[in-house]
């Protein structure tokens, strides 16, 4: 894989995680609110677990298993 596309790859991979970050203080703070729509945490919650996963999957890219 070429350097510029390693370098694309992390970007996404810092944006991605800056979202989850932010995605998961705002669940927090609703949930702290008492006025939280569970239809709404839900899916803020699902969209927190796509994030993860496209994290993984980018990380799993940049850094590979060695297997020994």
């Amino acid at each position: 894989m070429e350097s510029e596309e390693l370098e694309e790859l992390r970007q996404a991979l810092e944006r991605l995680k800056q979202e989850h970050r932010d995605l998961d203080g705002a669940i927090n703070a609703l949930e702290e609110s008492g006025f939280a729509n569970q239809l709404e945490l839900r899916r803020m919650k699902k969209k927190k677990l796509v994030l993860k996963d496209e994290i993984a999957r980018i990380e799993d890219i940049l850094l590979p298993d060695i297997i020994a």
